[in-house]
């Protein structure tokens, strides 16, 4: 191994314990320590010692653990992170991933859907399905804004499940901002659910 393999080599290291146990990140995350096929190197050693374990083509978390240990699989957040650095692509969890996430529903699904303004692809970890799928620049349009985890939550509730109960839920987990955003989005939301959005931002019960 030459000199600049093993420099790369150290500062993969050095990097990997610095960002500790459960990071996940792209070689991307690394461009800064080396040449491309330096850092690719480095982390295949790294996944031969199983300090690294490749989760999808182009997808690393540090697990922490030697190979053989019974270990968990990272966060669908952690992941869509990561995934979001290297794509500079803009996100948007639907169903109840959105719904679970303003508390709305206590369901924990096992495939998590988010709409995308990149490329489709699906990853799955375990039981765990995450889905990229490709959307439209008006459904992209409230993406990373509380207005756009209301409007996908509130569209897998359903027009006849949404009532007094979630509008108080909503009203309570939101900020101020973010209600003042709710009504800034009502035209990239269907009818029914601009009317919750309404009542939400309300700044007394209706």
């Amino acid at each position: 191994m030459g000199k600049h393999a093993r420099s790369v080599d150290t500062r993969v290291a050095q990097r990997l314990r610095e960002r500790g146990t459960g990071w996940v990140f792209t070689p991307a995350d690394l461009a800064d320590l080396g040449s491309r096929t330096a850092v690719a190197t480095a982390l295949m050693r790294q996944k031969a010692a199983g300090t690294v374990r490749q989760l999808a083509r182009g997808l690393y978390d540090a697990p922490g653990e030697g190979p053989g240990s019974k270990r968990s699989w990272p966060s669908a957040e952690d992941v869509v992170a990561a995934v979001q650095r290297r794509l500079a692509i803009r996100v948007q969890p639907t169903g109840a991933y959105a719904a679970n996430a303003l508390g709305l529903s206590e369901q924990v699904p096992m495939r998590v859907v988010f709409l995308t303004d990149g490329l489709a692809r699906e990853i799955k970890l375990g039981r765990l399905s995450i889905t990229f799928r490709r959307a439209t620049p008006r459904n992209m349009a409230t993406a990373g804004r509380a207005s756009g985890l209301v409007i996908q939550a509130l569209r897998w509730l359903g027009r006849a499940h949404v009532h007094a109960a979630e509008v108080s839920i909503l009203r309570r987990v939101l900020r101020a901002e973010d209600k003042r955003r709710l009504l800034e989005d009502l035209r990239y939301a269907p009818v029914w659910i601009a009317e919750v959005m309404r009542k939400v931002a309300a700044e007394k019960e209706e």
